[in-house]
């Protein structure tokens, strides 16, 4: 026997990628440049690699659950300065976990009833995790705004957005909490790609929060990592921050489910999370890419430069699938269909017609590939 609930996840993008490329054969002369995937390519710090060589022997140690006051205080700290709030409590509204896609699974299993038929909002085009969070707690998404909100216990925000790169405004956050007010509902807000941004910083929850006279964060809870900030997804290593009743419930959960952070990691982090010189160089890595591409994107192409993120979202005149197909076919140029981060609602797939292009390679590649899209595209 095993968990029923497995039976409704669907196939994650990748997979779905995988099986549409299977029978291309594109010309071995061409050099491979992928696309596809938001994994973070330029080098992790040298202060951060050193930080975790320095403090191996925590490896004979059995770290904590809730982790190190150090960690939690630079996480803490970085927050009050970053979104010029008040610094956390780092006891009560502070909790270091292993990167944010495992928190943001975790926390749907925390706090969702589901023996109340709950609901579970999600963005739509999203981030596939929140969808697998939410059958597995025995919820039901619905994929943006619904109809009807009785009955919603979570809503999952992402800004910057994945894939749009769009922002969330102080008037969108008002609006939100007022629902939250209004039906209960718990708010995890991802916010994974917050330090990767252009002319203005992105608008925080906790921020928002502040500003909208809600100091003690109620039902809202941030995630963030280091992943795409710091250039260290292998780290695993991030942060959840908020409601202080929550965290409790959360930190209960995770106690059991054997989800500390290494001591190592715990004193990379603190060297990372104390750290904005590599993040501003990094910020000006992906504005370089971002601005030697966008000029060369013409019709029939589409696309706009986002708020923040590092994914170009681009409209294409066929159909999405067949253009990533034929694309990787003929010039070994990968990106991801926008369909296959959407779901259907109304009859409508919000991600039809769109590629999500990730600009992680090196700027060369990143132009070498909107080239081959251009040239791709005039053929059509």
């Amino acid at each position: 026997m095993v968990n029923p609930l497995l039976a409704r996840l669907n196939p994650y993008p990748f997979e779905k990628l995988r099986a549409l490329i299977s029978a291309n054969s594109p010309d071995p002369m061409l050099a491979p440049i992928n696309l596809s995937i938001g994994e973070p390519k330029h080098p992790t710090p040298r202060l951060v690699k050193d930080a975790l060589a320095s403090s191996l022997d925590g490896l004979a140690t059995y770290p904590a659950t809730a982790g190190t006051p150090e960690l939690r205080e630079a996480i803490s700290g970085w927050l009050a300065r970053r979104y010029g709030i008040p610094a956390p409590d780092p006891v009560a509204q502070v909790l270091p976990v292993n990167g944010s896609r495992e928190a943001l699974f975790a926390f749907a299993q925390t706090v969702i009833n589901s023996t109340e038929r709950a609901k579970v909002v999600c963005p739509n085009p999203f981030y596939q995790i929140y969808e697998g969070a939410a059958l597995l707690a025995g919820a039901t998404p619905v994929y943006g705004e619904p109809e009807d909100w009785k009955g919603v216990q979570l809503v999952y925000t992402c800004s910057p957005a994945n894939p749009s790169g769009r922002v969330m405004k102080l008037e969108d956050w008002k609006r939100l909490f007022e629902l939250s007010d209004r039906h209960g509902f718990v708010i995890a807000s991802d916010e994974c790609y917050s330090e990767i941004y252009f002319d203005q910083a992105p608008l925080g929850a906790l921020e928002a929060a502040r500003k909208l006279h809600r100091p003690d964060f109620r039902n809202l809870v941030v995630f963030s990592s280091l992943s795409k900030r710091s250039n260290a997804p292998g780290m695993r290593s991030g942060f959840v921050a908020g409601d202080a009743g929550l965290l409790k419930k959360f930190l209960l959960y995770r106690t059991y489910h054997g989800s500390a952070m290494s001591i190592a990691v715990q004193k990379a982090s603190v060297a990372a999370w104390n750290d904005e010189e590599h993040v501003r160089d990094n910020r000006r890595l992906y504005a370089d890419k971002f601005n030697a591409v966008l000029p060369l994107v013409k019709t029939p192409l589409e696309v706009e430069r986002p708020d923040g993120g590092f994914y170009l979202w681009l409209r294409t005149p066929i159909d999405d699938a067949e253009f990533v197909r034929r694309l990787h076919h003929e010039y070994n140029v990968l990106v991801l269909p926008g369909s296959y981060l959407g779901r259907e609602v109304r009859g409508e797939n919000p991600g039809r017609n769109h590629v999500r292009i990730a600009l992680v390679a090196p700027l060369g590649e990143c132009v070498e590939a909107i080239g081959c899209m251009m040239r791709f595209a005039a053929k059509l």
